[in-house]
């Protein structure tokens, strides 16, 4: 949606174009003086009928968002000065000093909350840009594969996907050529049901498991059952036979016996602006990088990387350890949290124009299931996940081995004790953060 859509034609930054109505709570857009506005009389305050009030007064004009009705004006209460005599009743309003705006608003308008969602949906505020921002996000339908719809008072479990689809320019030297998209990346976010914490639990994509029979949703409306596979990379549950994210979803709940309500799906390019919309996100090496197959360079220390140079992080397996995809996932999980505390900061949430850029860079780098494509739920899901505490996020991965049944080490299996412990803590909303404090306090009294 450009400014003419939005009935502006100065050059005039679209975040400033929206409000806050403090007794509604919803975002208003404000309109410059030399466009039309859209003005609906207030009610006087005697709460008569007809165009003027008793004291003989016009009602005043007030502008609204389209497609929203303005709250009616409260009388103002008297002043203790004004009640207490009669010359300052006669005065009125000429005697009245102009109230100073608090230095506070602009930065309570754009207040958003801390996560990244919350950021793309709740933290740019207006339904019409909602409305706009759904647009760009793309939907699948899973069937039964996830939940049915979102409910606010329960854990909740989403699967984050990143493909090797070599989608979008500039992408052609990433993943595999004509790859159907991969489940390449994938973290499972699991947010707690009191909202106190959340887990993000990273399945190597060489995890060997069994994918079920997959019944998927087709173009003409019709179900395919694409048949499953035993003894095979996690990888190969997207894309490869036509499958979709709903088995995915599926192969996760084989594995893990976690059932997952919902999916959202990113390419290359999400990382790409992302973080080129907060300005680039800081990471931290050991050792300096120079990965010819990546392209990355890095000095030894901290580092700011955005666009190409950001996913060359993300994607890059030879700078790290043993050169697998288990010390590529440790970088990954250290970039999400740094990300994370990128978008969250003051810097981000008070700047309207960040804010416009991060929410227009992630929705159109989206895919979810069709239950939370809608902007509705996705403001639900943003608000719920707004109340996490972003220190009680815990990283994890799932606890692996290498695969016996391989002399050259190329995939993994899960080490079952250990995983078994990991996913009953996931199905029963036993809090990461809270176990890691208890054994830590346990440590120093040994």
């Amino acid at each position: 949606m450009d400014a003419q859509g939005r009935g502006r034609a100065e050059d005039i930054d679209p975040a400033d174009q929206w409000v806050l109505n403090p007794r509604t709570g919803e975002y208003e857009l404000r309109l410059p003086s030399t466009a039309p506005q859209p003005t609906v009389p207030a009610p006087r305050a005697g709460g008569g009928g007809g165009a003027s009030g008793t004291g003989g007064g016009t009602a005043s004009l007030r502008t609204a968002a389209p497609g929203r009705e303005v709250p009616p004006q409260r009388r103002r209460r008297p002043a203790p000065e004004e009640t207490a005599s009669p010359a300052g009743a006669a005065s009125g309003r000429r005697g009245r000093r102009p109230a100073k705006k608090p230095k506070g608003r602009k930065i309570l308008l754009w207040t958003g909350g801390t996560t990244a969602f919350v950021v793309l949906v709740a933290g740019v505020g207006g339904y019409l840009y909602l409305k706009h921002l759904e647009g760009n996000v793309s939907t699948t339908d899973i069937g039964s594969a996830g939940s049915s719809s979102f409910k606010k008072d329960e854990a909740f479990n989403i699967l984050i996907i990143g493909t090797d689809k070599r989608t979008g320019a500039g992408n052609e030297g990433y993943g595999d050529a004509g790859s159907p998209g991969h489940a390449d990346t994938n973290i499972l976010l699991h947010v707690a049901k009191d909202r106190s914490n959340a887990t993000a639990l990273s399945i190597p994509r060489d995890l060997i498991v069994d994918i079920p029979d997959c019944p998927t949703v087709q173009e003409d409306g019709s179900t395919k059952v694409v048949p499953g596979q035993q003894g095979v990379r996690f990888n190969r549950s997207l894309g490869e036979n036509g499958r979709d994210a709903g088995c995915t979803m599926r192969t996760v709940k084989e594995a893990t016996g976690i059932p997952v309500d919902h999916f959202m799906m990113a390419d290359f390019n999400a990382v790409k602006t992302l973080t080129t919309a907060v300005d680039g996100v800081e990471v931290c090496v050991e050792k300096a990088v120079d990965d010819k197959q990546s392209k990355l360079v890095l000095p030894a220390g901290k580092s700011k990387v955005e666009g190409e140079e950001a996913l060359a992080f993300l994607r890059t397996r030879h700078a790290f350890g043993n050169h697998g995809d288990l010390d590529r996932i440790k970088a990954q999980q250290q970039f999400l949290g740094s990300l994370m505390r990128k978008m969250s900061s003051g810097d981000t949430l008070t700047s309207p124009t960040k804010l416009l850029k991060l929410a227009e860079a992630a929705t159109k780098a989206l895919t979810v299931d069709k239950p939370i494509g809608d902007v509705g739920t996705l403001k639900d899901i943003a608000l719920e996940l707004k109340k996490v505490p972003t220190k009680n996020i815990s990283f994890a991965t799932v606890p692996v081995k290498d695969n016996p049944a391989e002399k050259v080490k190329a995939t993994v299996v899960l080490q079952e004790g250990p995983a078994a412990q990991v996913f009953d803590m996931i199905r029963n909303d036993i809090s990461f953060t809270e176990v890691e404090k208890k054994e830590k306090a346990e440590k120093k009294k040994e």
